[in-house]
């Protein structure tokens, strides 16, 4: 275990979402907040406190009716730029009151949702549902890295629960479900000649213009499931081609990324994409199945109640899914715009915080019966 920063769990929400933050922890770094983490939590003696690399699980055992799975992921996307030039961390505060905002790395996505489990894990010593509190690793990248995945493959016990809450940021509101995502390489060849003489070759980087037309005229639309709309995506995200600037391009890679709605699987949105770009080769390299909204499940509707609002349609894709591919419904109720998320001026409102706290021990104290 690495010296480990000190998090002071009974600090106000805003002081903790600031502490948390501050120990910087970009995907593959997040040994150190990990281990404050753990170090917090174990003073807890109502809580079991278990873990599995960067990963940390504590638990309530008071043999209740129900359990519930609440978790957020530590790590964040490289730092980003305050406006004069300066690193988004440390933290810093603007505003006052019902406007004050926390401003930072992390700070929506989505460490004020792991601020607001900290406070509750050790406040809450006798909950009404026992619960389950997961802080895990690598979810801001690729999607076999992914903690919480390596929680299900390894340790699926540890995840059991009649549902699930997860911590992106949603503006303090449920968000239901998520949409699926998947990747492909759209591969174009040409043939290489010297580029004073263009005409003896074929320019694979020039074939890209038709593909680009196609995906950039192509709106897929929204979709209705289960009482929530769910808007898709299509997008080129990035290309490469080219060996040197006197070298007509033999070859041109487009990656496309497509969001689609969660009555669909991967394999039939696979389908239909391979269907759009007939005619081109295709590989796909990542993908992840979206999550039905489970709202009609009781355990979850309770959750919505909790709020007192109606639930979204969540349009990212978030580990929900992991959850409901274990049987566990699970729904996304975070602080933070999500619009916010990996932007240079990413940035929490405090009665965010104070808001998602309130649903959560409002729902998580009251009888399950209620």
């Amino acid at each position: 275990m690495s010296d480990p920063a000190v998090l002071d769990l009974s600090a106000d929400l805003a002081d903790l979402l600031q502490a948390v933050c501050d120990v910087e922890s970009v995907s593959g770094d997040e040994a150190r907040l990990a281990d404050a983490v753990e170090v917090a939590l174990a003073a807890c003696p109502h809580l079991e406190v278990l873990r599995d690399g960067d990963a940390v699980v504590a638990r309530t055992s008071l043999g209740r009716a129900e359990r519930v799975v609440v978790a957020g992921h530590l790590d964040t996307v490289p730092l980003g730029r305050r406006p004069d030039g300066s690193p988004n961390l440390p933290t810093w505060r603007t505003g006052s009151g019902d406007d004050e905002l926390v401003h930072g790395r992390g700070t929506a996505d989505m460490k004020g949702g792991v601020a607001v489990a900290l406070s509750l894990a050790a406040a809450l010593t006798e909950p009404t549902r026992d619960v389950t509190w997961v802080f895990y690793d690598h979810e801001e990248v690729e999607a076999s890295c992914n903690g919480l995945g390596r929680l299900a493959r390894e340790h699926p016990d540890w995840l059991a629960g009649d549902v699930a809450v997860l911590g992106e940021p949603t503006s303090a509101a449920v968000e239901g479900g998520c949409n699926g995502t998947l990747r492909v390489d759209v591969v174009l060849d040409g043939v290489p000649a010297h580029s004073a003489r263009p005409w003896r070759g074929v320019n694979a980087v020039h074939a890209a213009a038709p593909l680009l037309a196609l995906l950039a005229g192509h709106d897929p639309g929204e979709r209705e499931v289960d009482g929530l709309v769910f808007r898709q995506s299509l997008q080129a995200v990035g290309i490469r081609g080219g060996t040197a600037g006197n070298v007509v391009p033999d070859r041109c890679v487009v990656t496309v990324n497509h969001r689609f709605a969660p009555d669909r699987t991967l394999a039939e949105a696979e389908a239909d994409l391979r269907e759009l770009l007939a005619g081109y080769e295709v590989v796909l390299t990542d993908g992840a199945e979206g999550a039905r909204p489970g709202l009609d499940r009781p355990a979850a509707a309770a959750v919505v109640a909790a709020t007192g609002e109606e639930p979204r349609a969540k349009l990212g894709w978030t580990d929900v899914a992991r959850f409901t591919a274990l049987g566990v419904p699970a729904v996304n109720l975070g602080p933070g715009d999500p619009l916010l998320a990996h932007a240079d001026d990413e940035h929490c409102p405090v009665r965010d915080l104070h808001r998602c706290a309130d649903v959560l021990r409002r729902w998580l104290t009251a009888p399950v019966d209620a």
